[in-house]
């Protein structure tokens, strides 16, 4: 009888969905039943799932069914938890992004508001993202919003604080979750990784590589078409060590987020060395631009903005501004109230709205 249970509770799990058992179910101390349905229940079929076309990777490049090169422009809103804390979490913030040319949005999902609003909770409010976004005709990032060290565990502030089982479960129920539904697009492995030079323990590079590979397993497990993104060092900043040992895993891209402090200037020859070779061979995508525009700054040809955009297209690399909200910086907002922008939100839809940059002569040619 035992062992009856035991299959069918085992074939159950791998069907997808937890049974609860026939009997009365037992109970906790605090009273709640240890039986009751958990994280593996199978989302309902969504209808909405194909309208969008499917991104795939083709060489360095992401392409739609037609073998065609999609170029990104996007950006980033707030965690949905914190936006719903706020009264800000609508379709309206989407179409906003729509309305300043944004063709992918990023949903950055802290691991502290994973945890507080619970899996089953948040998934509740990354449905309604997909399916707005969707309406819109917008592709969406799902990212695991923490920054720090996952191999020792420490991390930048308490927000961030997660550990190795936890996102390898995340990553399982969002792939479990959404597999099947092509506006979800890109899943970002891990927002962030740094040491911050040994404060927050050692990493190496192999580390990681093998910290990302086991992610790309357990999602690949159950959705082997959602193009995971694996983040370099520097907080996402440097892809250096992909030039001798890139991640064994087909189908993938890239991550750097190069803010203008990130290097001195001249910039264009650190970023080619720092990242944008690795889009010789594989796709890349700068999830993070971003800046501040000063009282009296002139936004010119000359300026970070231009000069990062600019560079990014012509080497192929999609980009995502930083980030579409009053409060977190550097703000695209200036206000929620009919979404007025600030100068780099105007710069930044002024920047998607405008014909990509000629793609550059390949080096040595």
């Amino acid at each position: 009888m035992i062992k009856s249970t035991l299959s069918t509770l085992c074939l159950a799990l791998v069907a997808g969905t937890l049974l609860a058992a026939d009997q009365p179910a037992a109970t906790s101390p605090a009273g709640k039943s240890i039986w009751q349905h958990g994280p593996w229940k199978r989302p309902e079929p969504n209808p909405k799932a194909k309208l969008l076309p499917l991104i795939s990777v083709k060489g360095n490049r992401f392409v739609n069914p037609a073998g065609e090169t999609v170029l990104f422009r996007g950006l980033s809103v707030a965690d949905p938890d914190n936006l719903e804390e706020r009264g800000h979490w609508n379709r309206e913030l989407f179409a906003a992004a729509k309305d300043i040319g944004a063709n992918l949005v990023r949903i950055p999902v802290h691991p502290a508001a994973w945890r507080s609003r619970t899996p089953a909770g948040y998934l509740a409010l990354l449905d309604q993202a997909v399916d707005w976004c969707t309406d819109l005709g917008v592709h969406v990032i799902i990212d695991w919003h923490s920054i720090g060290n996952l191999k020792s565990g420490m991390f930048q502030e308490p927000i961030y604080d997660t550990s190795t089982a936890e996102t390898l479960d995340f990553w399982r129920t969002i792939a479990m979750h959404f597999r099947g539904n092509n506006t979800v697009a890109f899943f970002e492995l891990f927002n962030e990784p740094t040491h911050f030079n040994g404060m927050l323990g050692s990493m190496s590079w192999a580390d990681w590589r093998e910290l990302n590979e086991e992610m790309i397993g357990v999602i690949r497990y159950w959705d082997k078409d959602t193009i995971p993104l694996v983040a370099g060092f520097d907080w996402a900043y440097d892809l250096d060590a992909v030039h001798y040992d890139p991640v064994r895993a087909e189908g993938i891209g890239y991550v750097t987020h190069p803010y203008a402090d990130k290097r001195s200037q001249p910039w264009e020859p650190r970023w080619e060395e720092d990242f944008a070779f690795v889009s010789d061979r594989y796709p890349v995508i700068a999830t993070e631009i971003g800046f501040d525009v000063r009282p009296g700054e002139a936004v010119d040809d000359a300026h970070y903005g231009n000069r990062i955009t600019r560079f990014l297209e012509q080497r192929g690399i999609s980009w995502m501004a930083w980030i579409l909200d009053p409060d977190w910086q550097p703000r695209m907002l200036k206000s929620f109230d009919n979404f007025q922008l600030s100068g780099s939100g105007e710069f930044f839809k002024q920047a998607m709205h405008r014909p990509p940059a000629t793609p550059a002569e390949k080096r040595g040619s």
